[in-house]
C-alpha cells in the first residue's frame, strides 16, 4: 500500500520550468504595458543611481540620513532589476517561461531585498528620530560605526531570512500544472501549485511576514511617535514645518511599502486573489522603487542644493 506522501510523489511531474501568465493576454495592452514599464524601469535606474552618485561626491551630503538613503537607492536598483527586465522580455516576446532553478533565484532575491528594505527603512527612521529628538547625542549616537552596523544587519537579515524561506518552498513536489498566475515568481502563488498540505508553509510565510514586516514597521511607528511627540513640543509654527519636513519623504516612503507589503502578506488565505494581489505587488515591486528618488529628490533641499552645486562646478569650473 502506498502512502498519501507517495502518491503525490508518483502522480507529480518533474517541473523543468513555470510559465508566468503576467499581467495581461491582450497583445495590443501588452505592448502599451511594455513601453509604461520600460519607462518607469529607465526613470527608476537613472533616479536611484543619480541618488548615489550625488551623496558619494557631495560632502554635504557625507551624513548618516545620506548613507542609508545612498544604501535604500542601491537596494531599489538591485530589487527592481529582479522582476522587471523578465517581465519586459514577457511582454515584448510572448515568451512567458522561467526554469526551475530560475523562478527559485527569482523568488530568493525578491525576498533577501524586501526583507533588507524592511529593516533598512526601520534603521533610517531610528536615524530621523535621533536626529530629531535627540540632537545632542545625535553624533555619539550615529557615529560611522553604528551606521555600518544598521545597514550591514538589515542586508544580511534578509539574506537569511530568504535563503530558508526559498529552500522550504522549492524543495516540495509541483502538481502538473506550471502557470502561475503572476508577473514573477511570488510564494503565495507558488503554494498554490504545491501538491500535499502545504499549511506549514503558509504559516512560515505569515511568521516571516509578522517577523519582517509588522516589526520593523512598529519600529517605525514607535520612532515616528517621538518624533510627533518632539514636534508638537517646538513653540514655533514655522520651526515644526521645517523639522518635520525633514522626515515626510521617509514616512511617505514607508506607507507605502509597509501598506501594500502587510496587504499582501498579512491577509487571511481565504482572501486570497491572484488577480488583484499580483496588481498588489506592482506598488512594491515597481512604484515604490521610482517614488524613492523623485520624493527625495524633488523634497528634499539639500538633494537639489548639491546637484546644483556640482552644475555650476562643471559650468564654470
Amino acid at each position: 500500500m502506498l502512502t498519501n506522501k507517495e502518491r503525490i510523489l508518483q502522480n507529480t511531474t518533474a517541473l523543468a520550468e513555470f510559465i508566468l501568465l503576467g499581467l495581461s493576454n491582450e497583445p495590443n495592452l501588452q505592448s502599451i504595458l511594455f513601453s509604461i514599464f520600460l519607462g518607469i524601469y529607465i526613470t527608476t535606474l537613472a533616479g536611484n543611481l543619480l541618488i548615489i552618485l550625488l551623496t558619494l561626491v557631495d560632502p554635504v551630503l557625507h551624513t548618516p540620513m545620506y548613507f542609508f538613503l545612498r544604501n535604500l537607492s542601491f537596494l531599489e536598483i538591485c530589487y527592481t532589476s529582479v522582476n522587471v527586465p523578465k517581465m519586459l522580455e514577457n511582454l515584448l516576446t510572448g515568451n512567458k517561461s522561467i526554469s526551475f532553478l530560475g523562478c527559485a533565484v527569482q523568488t530568493y532575491f525578491t525576498f533577501f531585498l524586501g526583507g533588507s528594505e524592511c529593516f533598512l527603512l526601520a534603521s533610517m527612521s531610528y536615524d530621523r528620530y535621533v536626529a530629531i529628538c535627540k540632537p545632542l547625542h545625535y553624533p555619539v549616537f550615529m557615529n560611522r560605526k553604528v551606521c555600518m552596523g544598521l545597514a550591514v544587519a538589515s542586508w544580511l537579515s534578509g539574506f537569511f531570512m530568504s535563503f530558508g524561506h526559498t529552500s522550504m518552498v522549492f524543495t516540495m513536489p509541483f502538481c502538473a500544472s506550471n502557470e502561475i498566475n503572476h508577473f514573477f515568481c511570488d510564494i503565495p502563488p507558488l503554494l498554490k501549485l504545491a501538491c500535499g498540505d502545504t499549511s506549514k508553509n503558509e504559516i512560515a510565510v505569515f511568521v516571516v511576514a509578522m517577523v519582517f514586516v509588522t516589526l520593523p514597521f512598529l519600529l517605525i511607528l514607535m520612532s515616528y511617535a517621538g518624533i510627533i511627540v518632539t514636534i508638537l513640543g517646538i513653540s514655533s509654527a514655522e520651526g515644526r514645518k521645517k523639522t518635520f519636513s525633514t522626515c515626510s519623504s521617509h514616512l511617505m516612503v514607508v506607507t507605502l511599502f509597509f501598506g501594500s507589503a502587510c496587504i499582501m502578506y498579512l491577509k487571511p488565505n481565504s482572501t486570497y486573489s491572484p488577480n488583484s494581489d499580483k496588481y498588489l505587488s506592482l506598488f512594491y515591486t515597481v512604484v515604490s522603487p521610482i517614488l524613492n528618488p523623485i520624493i527625495y529628490s524633488f523634497r528634499n533641499k539639500e538633494v537639489k542644493g548639491a546637484l546644483r552645486r556640482i552644475w555650476e562646478r562643471k559650468s564654470f569650473g
